[in-house]
């Protein structure tokens, strides 16, 4: 089997996406995604990628890795890091295709059936709408959907709690501080906004108590002092994670942040590749490792970076804010990785606009999650997608090459 043409899917309606897909002469196509500076990662994957990878056999994943980053761009999760990910995510959906086994599977099997969902309580239209990430990008006041649980936690968490324990997810993860943080570049929290800061946390544990698991996002916005003391500041009521709390550009402050408050510290998301998340775990303070497959250089990567982390004796766990496809190749590697416990979804996003463009969506029942049947992934794009208004499509093939 060989790679025949890299494609590349945009659409206008959800800017920061961009799926490829990987085709091969035999008929399999390979389905990968990945967010954020979707132009530039899409450069890459034509303009590095493709000419390296077509008329390759797609099946030898690990000889490609070498040649999918390039010369530069190999840590963090540059544009590099991104088209990267994005292109072992599909050859991974191929090699499952080809030997009729979902990916979890062809990972070496599954250590869980199912596994427990936390909620990221954005909103539908949540860094949805523009290339940034902040508070402009909130979406509180762009296209609505049935669930705004951003607003929601803002300013009604004790109704939002109540809420998800009905549909049988007892996790949620909030940020209500960074407007703060925006307005003195993290170098400052003063009482009035850390006591408003502190407003949700309280409405959840007076309307269902413990019940209810509360992660703490700070978005890497604060300097080591203000993040010592909002990780301090939540110690009372029992947060299951304090995520990111400082700017990711000083790994040694976030050992400092962790060892300095009894609130347990989880950090990752925006890294990419093993050196990165090698440093992290050898501070030897984090709760929870956590990585998204979209940027940290895809199933090959992430899969490393979750054995590594279990000789630390270190939980993961995969972020879902982004896409479906990232949704659904972190919940094959949630049941395949011992040291994950938790997978986070979106439910705004889930049951909001995921379908629209790729199915069948990994299964989601009364708070826990699988995958979707079928060998590889088990998604693909939707029929129409490239018809409908607004949708680019960008392909490579050996003629181009």
């Amino acid at each position: 089997m060989k790679v025949t043409a890299l494609e590349t899917i945009r659409s206008a309606e959800h800017p920061n996406l961009l799926w490829v897909e990987v085709l091969t002469d035999e008929g399999l196509t390979g389905l990968g995604e990945t967010f954020y500076g979707p132009a530039a990662a899409e450069g890459h994957i034509h303009g590095t990628i493709a000419p390296y990878l077509i008329g390759k056999d797609p099946l030898n994943i690990e000889a490609h890795q070498a040649h999918l980053t390039g010369y530069i761009g190999f840590a963090g999760a540059s544009a590099e890091m991104r088209g990267r990910s994005a292109v072992d995510i599909a050859l991974w959906d191929i090699a499952g295709q080809a030997r009729g086994l979902p990916l979890c599977d062809l990972l070496g099997g599954r250590v869980r059936e199912k596994i427990k969902v936390y909620n990221t309580c954005a909103g539908f239209s949540y860094v949805q709408d523009k290339a940034t990430q902040g508070t402009s990008n909130f979406g509180l006041a762009s296209r609505k959907g049935q669930y705004e649980d951003l607003d929601a936690f803002l300013h009604r968490a004790d109704e939002l709690a109540h809420s998800l324990l009905e549909m049988g997810i007892d996790a949620m993860k909030i940020w209500p501080l960074d407007y703060a943080a925006e307005a003195t570049q993290g170098y400052w929290i003063g009482p009035a906004d850390l006591k408003r800061g502190l407003e949700p946390f309280e409405k959840i544990r007076k309307a269902v108590g413990d019940r209810m698991d509360v992660a703490y996002e700070l978005h890497s916005l604060w300097s080591r002092p203000q993040a010592i003391r909002i990780a301090q500041a939540l110690e009372p009521f029992g947060p299951m994670w304090v995520e990111d709390p400082v700017f990711m550009d000083h790994m040694q402050s976030i050992g400092e942040v962790a060892r300095a408050t009894r609130s347990p510290i989880a950090v990752g998301e925006t890294r990419g590749g093993r050196a990165d998340f090698r440093y992290l775990l050898e501070l030897q303070a984090l709760s929870m490792v956590i990585m998204d497959v979209a940027w940290c250089g895809g199933v090959s990567e992430a899969k490393k970076i979750a054995t590594m982390a279990e000789t630390y004796q270190t939980p993961v766990a995969f972020h879902d804010c982004t896409g479906p496809v990232a949704l659904t190749v972190s919940t094959h590697l949630a049941l395949n990785v011992r040291n994950c416990w938790v997978q986070e979804i979106v439910r705004a996003f889930y049951y909001g606009w995921y379908e629209s463009y790729v199915g069948p969506l990994p299964p989601l029942v009364k708070g826990e999650i699988t995958v979707p049947p079928g060998p590889g992934l088990g998604v693909s794009l939707q029929p129409d997608v490239r018809r409908r208004p607004g949708v680019t499509v960008r392909r490579t093939t050996r003629d181009d090459v």
